[in-house]
């Protein structure tokens, strides 16, 4: 699966999805770097300050990943911008306690704080 995708991001260099799945998939395969990387690169191709509806699903998507991949100190800090944004995939605490994606970084008290209800 990620020879054939590689290829084809090397097609099409500027989309932003076919990023996120390699960034996706070199998380899996436990290549942290990598991941990273394309992760980064999908925000990079289509940034927040481009496009505020679709920007910060890039943003979601490199979350999850930096959770994937252990990267506690990279992934809270994202999550806790994306909480206060809304967009396409709205985040939400309630999102954030269900969601299995986010298992990796249950143990870690900032997390805990993020899937709190705030009270208006």
């Amino acid at each position: 699966m990620l020879r054939p995708l590689e290829t084809f991001c090397q097609k099409v260099p500027d989309n932003p999805l076919f990023a996120s799945a390699l960034s996706l998939i070199h998380a899996v395969l436990g290549e942290k770097d990598a991941a990273i990387k394309e992760g980064e690169r999908a925000i990079t191709l289509l940034p927040i300050g481009k496009d505020a509806v679709d920007g910060p699903t890039y943003e979601g998507y490199l979350a999850s990943v930096e959770a994937l991949v252990g990267d506690k100190n990279r992934a809270i800090p994202r999550l806790q911008r994306l909480l206060e944004i809304p967009y396409t995939d709205f985040l939400t605490p309630a999102l954030l306690r269900l969601d299995p994606k986010w298992d990796p970084l249950r143990g870690d008290p900032r997390f805990q704080k993020l899937c709190e209800e705030k009270k208006p």
